[in-house]
């Protein structure tokens, strides 16, 4: 949200600079993400003077340039190539010299330069008045009045406006400080706390010459929903003119981030963001039936919208409606047809105050975010909807003329009225961790809007008004009285008192965090994806399953409308994003949860019984395993890369991936792929990505994916236990062997069956080769498997090693049907 500061300080009168200001907001909790210099004309015409053109022939090289001589009031004048079909010689006009940038209208800014254009010198530029950003006509240059001095600075003939923005990030408790008067509000608070001799007060706008001139054009309002629009204020202005807002309204709206429409609908922008209550004006004259009716349509409903967009209404869409259909959806978006034109006469001038929820749930439900919508969700003040009202009318005459037409239409079925807080000293002491002088609790409160109702030695009872509808609770009152008090100024205590807290084993944060380590340590990068993804990802494929998608009842986007049943999507998007910005070597992992709901169970059943939340670990690789090098040759990770990582990454979990069982994947995204298991409980899925999903992302290179089931791997880690032993002081003997095997023998089934004949001095199993080819037989294969042999007591003999060598020979030759080579 962004404030004019010297819009701000016809509510409040201080010296701060803007940055001091900026400093203030923040520390009082308004955090000001920065601040911008405004001026009415950007760059405020620096560089540009008058000058008067001494000569003007034709440019001997283009038929519609002309070069010129200008006296700009130095010792030489500028020559200068100019291209508008009105330049003449005696004519007093604006120059921008060499170095000034210009900021067009509409365009991008850009230098003038010292340049030849078609063979002739160029100094400088005539300007046209879009190029200076003080109109819109590009006819020709400006030509001013003879009487203007030569060499003055334009800034010193133009009214230029300057100013400060200051952008705020508004949180969402904070509703009253949506206007420039809410944001005024805490600066007299916060004025009177640190500097109490100055006495600041708030100057609130004042409404009391408004009057009605006559109830010509009386149009009722009927409120059928009540609970969603507790309270409607209305009236009618005829006789308006639709044209231009006057310069100092236009620049307050453009200070404060608004852009000027017409002097109807900035009146009521203005009165928004000084009051911080949306308004609507209507063309009274397409008011069908000449009566304003509140209520919902039915569902399917189709309603245009000001953007030209068809919509279908919702059953719980609140909409402002004449006697034929909808009019605009209330508190978020206009309609094509009742909004203010050129040619309106008679504007129907809303007022009102819609519940948040309604405004909520209606503004997501279309994707429509409006300035209006903004201050309804977080709630606007019920009570402030006459003042506005009132505010806008008497500003809508002023600006546009024309007469109030009827009497002041106030339907307030809610009737909604402040409420007390009781606030316990002793708890406020306790939790700011110092006592506060009692007067300067009630001082802050009271210049925060809110009344004391009673006071006594222990408490006090508190009257909040109804433009703090997030204050409801004795913390609530505790943290406006800290908040301008100053955090700053609670001291920390000398002593620091901790708790000692027992963590369960295994620790699975701690877990996550080694396994994070590990991966960063080896290059990976750690991305974080929202848990929200799109609801069409179900269609890639069958692991989704559509009945066990837990929807989002009211979906900030259609991308974003479901709980992930699979950390694959988002990664898959995180690899798109990279190579959409030339990135094409990747390695990165994810830690989130997956969601699944039980939609065979009844709705009423028990949460935790409906709906699964596990714990997931992705990685994923694409790309070249190393990065451009005159020493290696380029070589693409494939899926022996991926597994190498998962295999490392369980060992340095402590779980040994010799004891997992390994199938072929059952994942349908996977083209070729693996699946890691430890009896019924699946460990690990990984695999290459197939085509089809490729295709779904456009994606021209290989992406491999390993999905781990997180929760079951810590669970693994119950059992494991750090050992330490000697070094051993024996060698290591390798013995090579070559067999001829099935095609569909995996390297698994050789490494089981090996541990299972000799546990006692076998260390390790290694494939290091794998042929198929010529002088191997169709369906077969060549593998030649190193075997690691080692005794911790004594060195090994021959006899040993060619007895366990045989041994294995055997194992494979009766369970493989291997024909061993050597």
């Amino acid at each position: 949200m962004k404030i004019s500061y010297n819009w701000l300080k016809e509510y409040v009168h201080f010296n701060y600079s803007p940055q001091e200001l900026a400093e203030i907001l923040t520390n009082t909790g308004l955090e000001t993400e920065g601040i911008e210099r405004f001026e009415s004309i950007k760059g405020g015409l620096n560089g540009v003077v008058v000058g008067k053109v001494l000569t003007c022939k034709k440019h001997p090289n283009a038929d519609k340039l002309s070069v010129t001589t200008v006296d700009v009031g130095e010792e030489e004048p500028l020559a200068i190539v100019c291209g508008a079909p009105n330049v003449d010689e005696g004519q007093k006009v604006l120059v921008a010299k060499v170095g000034t940038t210009l900021y067009p209208e509409n365009d991008k800014p850009f230098p003038i330069k010292k340049a030849k254009i078609r063979g002739e010198l160029s100094e400088g530029m005539i300007c046209a008045e879009d190029e200076l950003g003080l109109g819109t006509s590009h006819d020709g240059i400006m030509v001013l009045d003879n009487d203007k001095q030569v060499g003055k600075p334009a800034s010193q003939y133009f009214e230029i406006e300057e100013d400060w923005t200051i952008d705020i990030d508004l949180t969402p408790n904070r509703a009253d400080a949506t206007s420039h008067i809410g944001v005024a509000r805490d600066v007299v608070a916060f004025i009177n706390r640190m500097n109490p001799e100055e006495i600041a007060e708030l100057k609130y706008p004042d409404d009391h010459n408004f009057k009605v001139d006559h109830n010509n054009r009386m149009i009722p309002v009927e409120i059928q929903d009540e609970s969603a629009c507790p309270r409607y204020s209305a009236l009618t202005i005829d006789g308006i003119q639709v044209k231009e807002s006057p310069v100092w309204l236009q620049n307050k709206l453009k200070a404060a981030g608004l852009r000027p429409v017409n002097n109807i609908v900035d009146a009521t922008n203005y009165v928004m963001l000084e009051t911080g209550h949306p308004l609507h004006p209507f063309d009274a004259d397409k008011i069908k039936g000449e009566k304003v009716i509140v209520k919902k349509m039915p569902e399917g409903t189709t309603f245009t919208t000001l953007d030209e967009q068809k919509r279908k209404l919702s059953k719980d869409d609140l909409m402002i409606c004449h006697a034929d259909g909808p009019m605009c959806i209330a508190g978020v978006f206009g309609g094509i047809d009742s909004g203010i034109k050129e040619n309106s006469k008679t504007v129907f001038l809303e007022s009102a105050y819609f519940t948040p929820t309604t405004i909520r749930k209606t503004s997501k439900r279309h994707q429509l975010k409006t300035d209006a919508s903004f201050r309804y969700e977080r709630g606007t003040d019920p009570n402030v909807t006459l003042l506005a009202l009132k505010r806008a009318a008497m500003l809508i005459k002023e600006i546009a003329g024309g007469s109030i037409a009827s009497k002041v239409i106030d339907e307030n079925p809610g009737n909604i009225k402040p409420w007390n807080v009781v606030l316990n000293f002793d708890k406020l002491d306790r939790l700011a961790g110092l006592h506060i002088e009692r007067p300067v609790i009630v001082k802050i409160l009271q210049d925060l809007g809110m009344y004391i109702v009673k006071e006594s030695a222990d408490i006090l009872i508190i009257e909040v008004p109804t433009c703090k509808v997030d204050v409801k609770r004795e913390v609530d009152i505790i943290e406006e009285i800290l908040r301008i008090y100053g955090y700053n100024y609670i001291s920390v205590p000398d002593k620091v008192k901790i708790s000692l807290s027992h963590t369960n084993k295994p620790d699975r944060d701690k877990l996550t965090n080694l396994a994070s380590d590990f991966l960063t340590a080896n290059s990976f990068v750690e991305v974080m994806n929202n848990s929200l993804t799109a609801y069409h990802y179900h269609k890639y494929s069958k692991e989704i399953n559509e009945n066990q998608l837990v929807n989002v009842v009211n979906p900030l986007s259609r991308e974003l409308n479901v709980l992930r049943q699979d950390l694959l999507f988002g990664g898959l998007e995180n690899i798109q994003y990279n190579i959409n910005r030339q990135v094409y070597d990747m390695m990165f992992f994810e830690t989130g949860k997956v969601y699944k709901v039980n939609s065979e169970l009844d709705k009423n059943e028990d949460v935790k019984k409906r709906y699964q939340e596990k714990n997931r670990l992705a990685i994923f690789l694409t790309g070249k395993r190393f990065k451009e090098n005159w020493k290696k040759e380029d070589e693409s990770v494939d899926f022996y890369h991926i597994k190498h990582w998962v295999l490392l990454l369980l060992k340095r979990m402590g779980i040994n991936p010799d004891k997992l069982k390994q199938d072929k994947t059952t994942r349908d995204y996977f083209a070729e792929g693996l699946l890691l298991s430890k009896g019924k409980k699946e460990i690990a899925q990984l695999g290459k990505v197939n085509k089809m999903m490729l295709k779904a992302f456009d994606f021209e290179q290989d992406i491999y994916y390993a999905d781990l089931a997180w929760d079951a791997i810590i669970d693994m880690t119950i059992d494991h236990q750090i050992t330490f032993g000697p070094l051993p002081k024996f060698p290591e003997v390798r013995r090579d062997l070559a067999m001829i095997l099935d095609k569909n023998v995996a390297f698994d089934s050789i490494n089981q069956i090996a541990f299972d004949k000799e546990r006692k001095i076998l260390k390790a199993v290694r494939l290091f080769d794998v042929y198929e080819g010529q002088n191997v037989p169709e369906g077969k294969k060549s593998y030649a498997i190193s075997f690691i042999l080692q005794d911790k007591q004594k060195t090994l003999t021959d006899k040993q090693i060619d007895k366990t060598m045989k041994k294995l020979q055997q194992a494979f030759e009766e369970k493989l049907n291997a024909e061993i080579r050597g």
